[in-house]
């Protein structure tokens, strides 16, 4: 077991321009919205032939979204240009069912790396598969390649995590409770990296919170983490971010966890000066929601505001930076200023939007 090296970094440069843009988003039961951001009108209502969307997946170069669907364990590969679908099966078949949720393509677009497990019915009985790391070929459309999950790595959930993939393919990161380094070869771990006990920091009890959306980077994975130090066990959150090629972590505290709730996701601004996140506190009828609105800048909490509070929801930001997204388990997405985190405008989607998450493409 590894330990990672621990260091306060300076936190992110750089600038875009807004641009027009789509946003993709999973619905009920076998959709994918397209939606003109600047007006919130849907464009189109894609079908998915293998069903319900559950996670959605970028490609490096934004040319492609990779959704894996559970209805009939399929995947569908959407063009992001003309919109269209351009790969599309199911992995499934009458004797052999696959479930899989999430996962990565690698850098060709050819295989696509995620975690399994296989149910195969047979004359008198089915047989149900331990949790395997699996390789799913694109063109062949077939599972190609399979290895079973060390014993101390099977969770509840199977796959569910963050996917990255290092920039040669050679190395998969499955990012949950700790960063476990997969060599794709060989399909097996080759180093657990453990964020529990820092090196020399005064801290402990790090652990991920949700990851960025959108990612902005493939070399690197962002997220809101939790810690508390080791002797009156003070909660405090931060931003850390997790280098794919060093196999470092930095993590650049902000100030005290939430007492009784938890912390939705991390959103950030195009230039990553900026961050927003979500802090829910209580349970059913006492929840109460807080977007909190931080500078990424000098690590300050620059401003809060409590809103309406739904059973489930997800959390994102626009493309262009200027308004936050509160949507999933219902039929619409409630829009809010990012900088006065005073509600917009509600737009009516006409379709139950899933957990698949949303993709912003300019």
């Amino acid at each position: 077991m590894k330990k990672l090296g621990f260091c306060i970094a300076a936190l992110f440069a750089g600038s875009t321009t807004a641009q027009a843009s789509t946003l993709f988003m999973g619905s009920y039961p076998d959709k994918m919205l397209v939606m003109d951001e600047a007006t919130g009108a849907i464009r189109d209502r894609i079908t998915l032939a293998s069903g319900l969307p559950t996670s959605m997946r970028l490609s490096n170069d934004k040319g492609k979204i990779y959704v894996t669907t559970i209805t009939t364990s399929g995947i569908e590969v959407i063009d992001t240009k003309t919109k269209k679908v351009v790969n599309s099966f199911s992995l499934n078949t009458p004797t052999v069912r696959y479930r899989f949720n999430g996962g990565v393509p690698d850098p060709t677009g050819r295989y696509f790396y995620t975690m399994i497990q296989k149910f195969e019915k047979l004359s008198d009985r089915y047989t149900v598969s331990p949790q395997m790391f699996g390789v799913i070929d694109l063109q062949k459309k077939a599972v190609v390649r399979t290895a079973d999950v060390p014993d101390e790595d099977v969770r509840n959930g199977a796959g569910r995590g963050n996917y990255m993939l290092s920039a040669d393919g050679k190395t998969l990161f499955l990012i949950r409770d700790k960063v476990l380094v997969i060599d794709t070869g060989e399909l097996k771990v080759k180093d657990r990296l453990e964020f529990s006990k820092p090196e020399a920091t005064g801290i402990e009890g790090v652990s991920f919170g949700g990851g960025v959306e959108t990612l902005r980077n493939p070399n690197e994975y962002v997220s809101l983490f939790n810690a508390q130090d080791p002797y009156i066990r003070n909660k405090i959150f931060g931003v850390g971010r997790f280098d794919l090629a060093t196999k470092t972590f930095a993590f650049h505290p902000i100030g005290p966890a939430p007492v009784s709730g938890g912390m939705a996701g991390l959103q950030v601004s195009a230039d990553m000066k900026e961050g927003w996140t979500v802090v829910t506190q209580e349970k059913v009828g006492n929840k109460r929601c807080e977007f909190w609105h931080l500078d990424l800048t000098t690590n300050l909490v620059r401003n809060k505001a409590e809103f309406p509070c739904r059973t489930r929801f997800q959390f994102g930001l626009s493309g262009d930076g200027k308004m936050l997204y509160i949507y999933g388990a219902s039929y619409d997405i409630e829009m809010y200023d990012t900088q006065t985190l005073q509600h917009i405008k509600t737009v009516d989607l006409g379709n139950d939007t899933t957990g698949a998450g949303m993709i912003i493409t300019q």
